[in-house]
């Protein structure tokens, strides 16, 4: 079978499932996530094989130290997977939710319902993690999905699938719940990517070139998250301690995820006792510093930084740092060069904190915390298929009720309209 017609054979089998699964009861599909989490267990050694394939071709052809790291299984990540299957199992399922209800004059009771968005299909890079994360959160949400992982990760993800299908097998939950597409060729995304009257959304994970290919190419409502340029905004009177602590977690603890800290604003009052403290602790976790003039006048050996660097997202030790007048230029900053994904500020001013979080437009505003907590897990979403930057439908880390819209109920007693 040639590429074309085994995708369209794929989409077809999931369009089936997803009327099966808008209908399966919510401790059915709990039930099947907790074996699905027990079976990843039992295949530990498995999947350490399957993916030990990948890692040494990923090293062959050179991917980068980031791309490695996520994409490598060791004992505890696939502990970590297992217990996110777990965790999905237990939040509460949305679909059936009534989030309204209310009466009409003329005594018709009107109200909402979540249900499934049907098919989904995932286009992402390197992270076989996503391939369970998002086969649980679709499941739990009633919904197919169709997972097309990159082609450095294709031997880890066949591996997963082969495991959630035969759970899928032992519930008698139609396998084209969750499926892999097999091939690496890039027309199996092409030919994907075409097929609205199957797939009902597309949700890519990757980077930026990835991204805007799929937006391109796409047939399909797709969910977009370009890139991930996250600041920190240090304010006048923050606590400078708890600043060092934020900064350092939010741009070493994994400087290559999209929710890292790329640029750091801090208020002029401080910058001269803020920005030697806080530079000294980065440059011991290797961290290379880019500022603008006033920062290069307090480091002197601070590269200088161009206009260009206010919009990266480096996904390395690498950071922007600029001083700015006052919150009012902060928040300018951010939205002249921000991507919509995640800023923080540190500050003892409540005033301050709450017009950062009114005026600030970002997905994810956090007061006094590091932007590493723009993750589906630890805003208690279980797990999250994506975070998105635009705001139709979903807007930031994409969980369980993300994954599902809201019919029209209506409760009459004979009323016809005039």
């Amino acid at each position: 079978m040639d590429v074309t017609s085994r995708v369209v054979e794929i989409a077809r089998n999931a369009k089936k499932a997803a009327t099966v699964l808008a209908h399966l009861p919510s401790d059915a599909k709990d039930c099947a996530l907790s074996d699905m989490a027990e079976a990843i267990i039992r295949q530990t050694g498995l999947l350490i094989k399957e993916n030990a394939k990948d890692v040494e071709k990923a090293r062959k052809i050179g991917l980068s130290a980031a791309m490695i790291d996520r994409l490598t299984l060791n004992e505890g990540t696939i502990e970590g997977i297992a217990r996110s299957l777990k965790d999905v199992a237990c939040l509460p399922d949305p679909v059936g939710k009534v989030t309204s209800m209310w009466r009409r004059p003329n005594g018709l009771l009107v109200g909402r319902m979540r249900i499934p968005l049907g098919v989904i299909g995932i286009i992402y890079e390197s992270r076989p993690n996503v391939t369970v994360d998002a086969a649980a959160l679709c499941l739990k949400s009633g919904n197919a999905v169709i997972l097309r992982g990159g082609s450095e990760a294709i031997n880890s993800n066949i591996a997963i699938a082969n495991i959630l299908q035969t759970v899928l097998t032992d519930h008698a939950i139609p396998g084209g719940a969750i499926q892999v597409i097999p091939m690496i060729e890039r027309d199996a995304v092409r030919e994907m990517l075409q097929l609205a009257e199957y797939i009902d959304l597309i949700i890519p994970r990757g980077g930026e070139d990835l991204i805007r290919a799929v937006v391109n190419e796409s047939k399909i409502p797709v969910i977009k998250h370009y890139k991930g340029v996250c600041h920190v905004y240090v304010d006048a009177g923050a606590d400078l301690e708890m600043a060092v602590d934020i900064c350092i977690n939010a741009k070493t603890q994994r400087p290559g995820v999209c929710n890292a800290m790329e640029t750091l604003l801090v208020h002029q009052g401080i910058a001269g006792e803020f920005l030697p403290l806080v530079a000294r602790h980065l440059e011991e976790a290797g961290v290379v510093l880019k500022g603008c003039d006033r920062t290069r006048q307090i480091l002197k050996d601070v590269e200088q930084a161009k206009e260009e660097d206010w919009y990266q997202e480096y996904l390395d030790l690498i950071l922007s740092v600029r001083i700015v007048n006052d919150l009012d230029e902060a928040v300018g900053h951010i939205e002249k060069y921000g991507s919509l994904h995640t800023e923080s500020i540190v500050t003892n001013n409540y005033q301050n904190a709450q017009r950062f979080l009114n005026e600030v437009n970002s997905s994810t505003v956090l007061v006094n915390a590091s932007t590493r907590f723009s993750d589906g897990f630890e805003l208690g979403l279980g797990a999250e298929i994506g975070i998105s930057t635009t705001k139709l439908h979903a807007f930031g880390p994409m969980g369980l009720e993300e994954l599902t819209t809201t019919k029209f109920i209506i409760y009459g007693n004979g009323q016809v309209r005039t």
